[in-house]
């Protein structure tokens, strides 16, 4: 080393790294901004739609021929989560809903997933596989995003809970998590609207 320089080798970072800090750095912010609550802990909150009457509308099956509709669950506490393959916080709260969906089957509850804004068919039954399917458990789409417009999803994931009666009872934002969701369904079953 000549006088005059200074040897920077050992302050250099090493080639590579800076590009990989940054695309994660961009990721980390795409997944805070598309799952616009991760992060925030699950909760019930307030919506228009409650108390109301929900629409009964009719989707076709996932993975199967025929449809289904709301009102032939008249008489049965409908959980309707809607969901995307693409969706991170989708991914998280799978389990939740599934084990829930079965402690449920002999308490008069019925799970409805509602695929929403997935790219192809193939993606959500791609989830689904990853991931498994619960029982006491429809899988339904919604193409044209129809039932999300009538009941007013913010974004992904979203649940509700409808009564027996047909009228909606509750909404979940975000990452549902089992003691959330449990709470609400054991207060629709004795017949009181869950707290927010």
């Amino acid at each position: 080393m000549t006088k005059g320089t200074t040897d920077t080798s050992a302050s250099r970072i090493p080639r590579g790294v800076v590009p990989i800090t940054l695309i994660l750095g961009v990721v980390a912010l795409l997944v805070f901004v598309f799952n616009g609550r991760f992060g925030q802990d699950p909760r019930l909150v307030d919506s228009p739609l409650i108390g109301t009457a929900v629409p009964d509308l009719t989707f076709d099956y996932l993975e199967q021929e025929g449809s289904l509709s709301f009102g032939q669950y008249r008489g049965t506490v409908l959980v309707v989560n809607f969901w995307a393959s693409w969706c991170l916080t989708c991914r998280f709260e799978h389990e939740a809903l599934t084990s829930t969906a079965a402690a449920y089957e002999d308490r008069g509850v019925h799970f409805i997933g509602i695929d929403s804004q997935d790219p192809s068919l193939d993606q959500a039954i791609g989830f689904l596989d990853e991931l498994g399917r619960g029982q006491n458990y429809s899988y339904v789409v919604d193409p044209k995003s129809r039932a999300m417009v009538e009941l007013g999803v913010f974004g992904l994931p979203e649940t509700y809970i409808i009564d027996a009666d047909g009228i909606m009872q509750g909404k979940i934002q975000g990452e549902v998590n089992a003691a959330v969701l449990q709470r609400a369904l054991d207060q629709v079953l004795e017949g009181a609207t869950p707290d927010l």
